[in-house]
């Protein structure tokens, strides 16, 4: 009880709140909210984690005001083992050091979920953790013993990335029974070794002696556990790796540290930009749409222009734009299925050993974490953050990944993909000598001259899309993979005789929904066998209109309005910022989008207007509070399925909560000018009056159950 109750004391003079101390239960509860870093705190389940790594065993509990035991902002500490491990005054006093030493050196932040929560995560501090270490095995008098001169052997199925971000040394360049000099940075220090490869999941790394192997095991076991902070705090590395001692018979010469084992060229590694090089600097990449004379046309062009589609110029293409009207179709896609020719998109597809590196180097999301046979939304970015473009990466193989961006980015996005994977263009602003070590195949999936493996999307989307493609699957095997396949899911095979690619994926905010990719020549055989099947299921030819109207109601966002445009947006200004894994860490303007982010005020918000027969507000036109301030600006509108119109807009986010009442000064058509008002107060005069609207949540809410 006295010792419990010094704890208590203690930790409470030391600044930390304590919220249970009771001598009868003999627990101690810390409150970890006392612990924040830019408004972030600390979590209970992390708190205990980083004590127990440093050898302090607690557990994470809900203290008064924790609205959900997921989200415990407390650490429960039961004491009784305080005295059985003879612990008197003095044993306590450097707990409670320990204690304190390890929580003040966390520092909070979160990941975003897909959801918009945040994922309350934390970095502790490198000397916080070894004075926290330190002090724990001075009480037990427990001491690790260091074999002499044994090299570390690392395992696991993430060895070699993680070792490619840990070490200096092109580590992706190694062949198997080779090795190479290297050089691991800690937090002030660097020691230079040599990195043996026996196989993509098995390395051995010699040192010049034991203490350097053992310093060495402590850095790469705590950068496997992911809680220790290095360069920045939302970077970690992939695993977890095993590492451990291993017996050697015959040692690997030890290289010491100098140029040769330190590739300057390398996109990332620990400590990278610490050491400057005098070496030539990439230039930016520079893109000039070029208008190219005529329009294309897909390869169901004559189809469209048979069923009496309205054709426009879109993004270099005839493409139709309505059938019927822009209603109907709408409804079609909500209620029925909807066909949409989207054979104008880009198909790429990037393949070989280094594929999956490229991709993570220059896509946000984590490819890593994309298993074969499903799909990811993802972002192309500049150095400089801006966005090239948005994107789906299907994963066809483990090798193999098939890449869809939109139809007006093309040819910018086939040129910065090209240019990357050359290394002729700048890829880090702070390091403009980086670049791709280790290029892939790329390969434009709608050039003649891939012969067979070219393909084209087209997609059905609504609730009876999957009945039609059961329907004309004679393979029930095959049939029975499409029943089951999930969202993002990716399956192949054929269709009446028709080689087919089939995801579960849609821009229309349908979750029953597909995009079918097939060669260019099968594409109208394709579209005619669904036309004629889908008759029964109601299903209607779609245009780019009915398109945009189901997009825009989904809350999905357009290259141009909702990313980049006027506006400058990024994929967090847009809501999607959690397709933006901040955990890699290196992607190319990974940097930029963090600075970004800490100092936006606004975000993107759906809406829908009070009243029906309204004029369309239009990309520009200002959103204003109820005094009148402008708020926000309009991205997007359409009209939505009850006739009424909703739309997109970027907002602050004081004024961007759900029911949130808001108004639009539309300017008159999209000539950017607000119409004057009237220059005389006559009765019979005309004011111009804002639109009134109100904030809906970021997406709709009631999306029909996925079966």
């Amino acid at each position: 009880v006295e010792n419990a109750s010094r704890l208590a004391d203690k930790l409470a003079d030391k600044g930390l709140r304590i919220v249970s101390g009771k001598s009868e239960n003999h627990l101690l509860m810390i409150d970890t909210k006392t612990f924040q870093h830019e408004g972030v705190y600390l979590s209970g389940d992390i708190a205990a984690r980083i004590l127990d790594v440093a050898g302090i065993v607690t557990n994470r509990n809900t203290i008064p005001g924790d609205k959900s035991p997921f989200r415990a902002t407390g650490v429960r500490m039961g004491t009784v083992w305080i005295s059985q491990l003879g612990y008197g005054p003095d044993e306590v006093d450097r707990l409670a050091s320990a204690i304190v030493h390890l929580l003040e050196g966390c520092k909070p932040f979160y990941y975003r979920s897909r959801t918009g929560r945040k994922l309350l995560r934390s970095k502790v501090d490198s000397s916080a953790l070894q004075k926290g270490r330190e002090i724990v095995s001075q009480l037990t008098g427990i001491e690790t013993g260091t074999p002499e001169f044994n090299p570390l052997l690392l395992r696991g199925k993430e060895t070699q990335n993680f070792l490619n971000f840990a070490l200096s040394s092109d580590v992706l360049a190694l062949e198997d029974n080779q090795s190479q000099p290297t050089t691991l940075s800690g937090p002030d220090w660097n020691v230079g070794g040599t990195l043996f490869k026996h196989t993509a999941q098995r390395f051995s790394l010699h040192f010049q002696n034991s203490s350097q192997a053992a310093r060495s095991m402590q850095w790469l076991k705590d950068l496997s556990d992911g809680y220790i902070q290095f360069d920045d705090l939302h970077a970690k590395l992939p695993g977890p790796v095993s590492i451990e001692f291993e017996e050697s018979a015959d040692p690997t010469p030890v290289h010491q540290p100098d140029n040769e084992g330190i590739n300057l060229l390398k996109p990332y590694f620990i400590s990278c930009t610490e050491r400057p090089a005098d070496l030539v600097h990439l230039p930016p990449f520079q893109w000039q749409d070029e208008n190219a004379s005529g329009l294309l046309k897909t390869e169901l062009h004559d189809i469209h222009v048979q069923l009496g589609a309205r054709m426009v110029p879109f993004a270099g293409w005839d493409m139709p734009v309505w059938y019927s009207s822009v209603g109907e179709e709408h409804a079609a896609v909500r209620s029925a299925v909807g066909l949409f020719d989207v054979s104008h998109m880009g198909v790429f597809e990037a393949s070989g050993p280094d594929a999956a590196n490229f991709l993570n180097t220059v896509t946000t999301n984590d490819i890593d974490d994309l298993p074969v046979g499903r799909s990811h939304y993802t972002f192309l970015l500049l150095p400089n953050g801006g966005v090239i473009d948005d994107l789906l990466v299907y994963r066809r193989a483990n090798e193999k990944f098939m890449l869809v961006v939109n139809a007006a980015n093309n040819d910018k996005d086939w040129a910065w993909l090209n240019s990357v994977n050359k290394g002729e263009v700048l890829i880090e602003e702070k390091r403009p000598w980086s670049r791709i070590l280790h290029p892939c195949v790329l390969k434009d999936l709608r050039d003649p001259r891939w012969g067979e493996y070219c393909r084209v999307d087209i997609a059905l989307q609504g609730p009876h899309s999957r009945d039609i493609l059961v329907s004309i699957c004679e393979d029930r095997v095959f049939a029975d993979q499409i029943k089951a396949l999930p969202w993002a899911g990716l399956i192949e095979g054929k269709l009446s005789d028709i080689d087919i690619v089939i995801s579960r994926t849609g821009y229309t905010g349908e979750r029953i929904a597909f995009e079918l990719f097939v060669h260019p020549k099968d594409s109208p055989d394709l579209w005619n066998l669904l036309m004629t099947t889908g008759k029964k299921y109601g299903l209607l030819p779609c245009g780019l209109a009915a398109r945009d109207s189901t997009r825009t109601e989904a809350g999905l966002p357009l290259y141009g309005h909702e990313l980049a445009g006027p506006l400058s947006l990024n994929p967090a200004d847009a809501g999607f910022g959690s397709y933006v894994k901040l955990w890699k860490p290196f992607f190319i303007g990974r940097g930029a989008f963090i600075t970004h982010e800490k100092k936006r005020a606004s975000s993107v918000i759906r809406f829908r207007m009070n009243e029906k027969a309204v004029r369309r507000p239009e990309l520009g036109d200002p959103i204003v509070d109820r005094r009148g301030k402008i708020v926000g600006i309009v991205t997007s509108c359409a009209i939505g399925m009850e006739g009424y119109l909703s739309g997109l807009a970027y907002v602050l986010k004081t004024n961007s909560e759900e029911g949130a009442q808001l108004a639009i000064y539309q300017t008159g058509g999209g000539k950017r000018k607000l119409r004057a008002p009237a220059e005389s107060f006559k009765l019979g005069n005309k004011l111009p009056v804002p639109d009134l609207l109100t904030v809906l949540s970021r997406f709709p809410k009631h999306v029909k159950k996925i079966q």
